[in-house]
Parts: structure tokens; C-alpha cells; sequence
């Protein structure tokens, strides 16, 4: 007869995120005993984890946290919406997000080789996992430097953690305008801060194509030049933040609104789960 109860197994289920039969098996095994299940449950999730290495993580959360005056940010995904939000899962991101600021680390890759007292943090996200039955991976870290920095968390679905971010670096002006910017950074999510940043060879290729398809609309060959700067002026205001038109005043260029409320506005980090 079973030692223990289903609220047990939920209560487990909770904190370690791993399927209710996996749940029941360790609880059969540790005899009812829910402390040694929780190492049951991690010693066969560490066995799982190298057959977990080939699949997708397409959920889980975005964290930021902002320290004086530089901005981190992480994407921690999981596989499934029901791990992301779980206790363990939650609890092994933040971790993640500790270490992140701690090293200073501004891409994932480097975070991931750092050696924590001679463990690389590849490493302690698999251990942190174990439990989970799913590969828990991270995707992106980020960091900006700025005299004052905007935060906006954004929940995609109100029983989930968040799954967009933004971190928008500044300098002077307007705090409430700061804030209302970095709302429309993750409403409107803009490719590039400026127009400037934009690559060459991605303005080379939107011309080229605005090129071909006014040709191929049969447009005057004198128009032509005129409608292709406008496509690609177009191009700009969908993607350049301080070109686009404010998500408040969509009339307003987020330059202008951020002229008028004094900002100098140094740059811009933005985070959606899986894109």
C-alpha cells in the first residue's frame, strides 16, 4: 500500500517540474520518503539529461536585473510551459541570472564556460535540472551600461513567468517617459536603436528588393529612385527604434518624444522567449 498521499506527488511535481508517473516511481522508491525522492528524481534526471541534449527549448523566462547602472539579462528556456513554471525551474534561473551579474558577463557563451569553484556553469545548469525530465537551456545573456536604465518585464500569459524583456539605457530627462519607451520596446520590438546601426548590407539588400518590385510594378523608370528611398525610409520606421512612430503618438517619432522629455537615449536590449 502506498506511503504516501496525492498531495504528495503534487507537491513534488510542483517543485521539481518532473511527470506525475516519475513523481510516483521515486516515491515508491524512497518509501514514501519525499526528501530522497527529490534525489531520486535528480540522480535519473542527470542520466536523462545527455538524451535530452538534441531536443528544442522554445519556452520559459526572460530575467533582468538592473545594479548601478548596468543592466543584465538572461533567456532561460525549458521545453514545455509547465516546467517553466515550476518552483525548481524558477529557482535554477535566478541562479543563473546571480551568476550572470556576478561575472559580468554579457553573452551566453562565456557564461556558460566560466568555471564556478571548478564547475562550469553548463555544468551546474544540467545538475540544477536533473530533476526537471527536460532540457533546460541558456539561450542569451545581455548587458548595458548607462547612467539610468528602464526595466519592463512583460507576461505573455498571466499564469506564466515573463517572456519578454527590456532594458533600455539612458541618460537625463523624464523617468515616467524612460519607462513608457522601454513599454513600447517590447510592444513594438524594434531590430536596431538607430538607423545608423543598421547594417550595410541589410540596407543594400532592402533597396535591391524595393528596386525589383517597383520595376516589377511597372513604375516610371523617373519615379523609381524616389519610391525606392521611400521603401527603405519605410524600412527604417518599422525597425529602428528612434524612427519608429511612438506606440502612445504613433504620429510621433520616439526620437522626438524623447528630445521633448530630455532624454539621451544610449541604447536598448529587448528579449522575447524563443525568437
Amino acid at each position: 500500500m502506498a506511503n504516501y498521499t496525492t498531495a504528495d506527488i503534487k507537491e513534488l511535481r510542483e517543485k521539481t517540474g518532473a511527470g506525475m508517473m516519475d513523481v510516483k516511481k521515486a516515491l515508491d522508491e524512497a518509501a514514501g520518503d519525499k526528501t530522497k525522492a527529490v534525489e531520486i528524481l535528480r540522480v535519473k534526471g542527470l542520466q536523462g539529461a545527455a538524451k535530452r541534449e538534441g531536443r528544442s527549448t522554445s519556452d520559459g523566462v526572460v530575467l533582468a536585473r538592473v545594479e548601478n547602472g548596468v543592466g543584465t539579462m538572461i533567456e532561460f528556456n525549458s521545453e514545455t510551459d509547465f516546467v517553466a513554471k515550476s518552483d525548481t525551474f524558477s529557482k535554477l534561473a535566478e541562479e543563473v541570472l546571480d551568476l550572470a551579474v556576478a561575472n559580468n558577463a554579457d553573452n551566453a557563451e562565456t557564461l556558460l564556460n566560466t568555471e564556478i569553484d571548478g564547475k562550469p556553469v553548463s555544468q551546474i545548469i544540467t545538475e540544477g535540472g536533473a530533476s526537471l525530465g527536460e532540457k533546460v537551456d541558456l539561450r542569451r545573456v545581455g548587458r548595458i551600461e548607462a547612467p539610468s536604465i528602464a526595466q519592463y518585464m512583460h507576461r505573455t500569459n498571466k499564469d506564466l513567468p515573463p517572456q519578454v524583456g527590456v532594458l533600455f539605457a539612458y541618460e537625463g530627462g523624464d523617468d515616467q517617459v524612460a519607462h513608457d519607451v522601454a513599454v513600447h520596446i517590447a510592444a513594438m520590438s524594434p531590430k536596431f536603436f538607430s538607423r545608423e546601426d543598421v547594417p550595410a548590407e541589410v540596407v543594400e539588400k532592402e533597396r535591391e528588393v524595393a528596386l525589383e518590385t517597383a520595376k516589377n510594378e511597372g513604375k516610371p523608370e523617373r519615379a523609381i529612385p524616389n519610391i525606392v528611398e521611400g521603401r527603405v525610409n519605410a524600412f527604417f520606421k518599422d525597425n529602428c527604434l528612434l524612427d519608429q512612430g511612438f506606440a502612445k503618438e504613433p504620429k510621433t517619432p520616439v526620437s522626438a518624444v524623447l528630445k521633448e522629455a530630455g532624454i539621451d537615449a544610449k541604447g536598448f536590449l529587448r528579449f522575447r522567449v524563443g525568437v
